[in-house]
């Protein structure tokens, strides 16, 4: 279990790392692009989801069933805030349809963590 405890910290390490990149491009590069306001607010609440997940994927190794914890929350990040990343950034909408199955993946993510 510990070499697992490890791999999800290192993922939310490496998420978290990379949601303040993200950030970082959304305050000076996004701008500078001038996207509509609804684009800015889908970059905006993509990368507030994705912080708030990094966090919980740093909590996981103190779950009971970290694997399903982890797997649930990580795939549904990837879902939900790349399809907003992806569509915000490009303007096109294709992806946006996968963010109600990461949202739901999230939702379940959270709720293993109880268990």
């Amino acid at each position: 279990m510990a070499g697992l405890a490890l791999a999800f910290r290192r993922l939310g390490a490496l998420s978290g790392a990379g949601a303040l990149g993200l950030a970082t491009y959304g305050a000076h590069g996004f701008d500078l692009r001038s996207p509509d306001e609804y684009r800015r607010e889908l970059f905006d609440k993509a990368n507030k989801h994705h912080f708030l997940h990094s966090l919980a994927l740093l909590s996981v190794p103190l779950c009971r069933k970290p694997l399903l914890a982890g797997s649930l929350l990580g795939s549904g990040m990837i879902l939900f805030c790349t399809s907003f990343y992806y569509h915000a950034i490009s303007g096109d909408p294709c992806l946006v349809k996968m963010a109600p199955v990461g949202g739901s993946l999230l939702l379940l993510g959270w709720l293993s963590m109880a268990l």
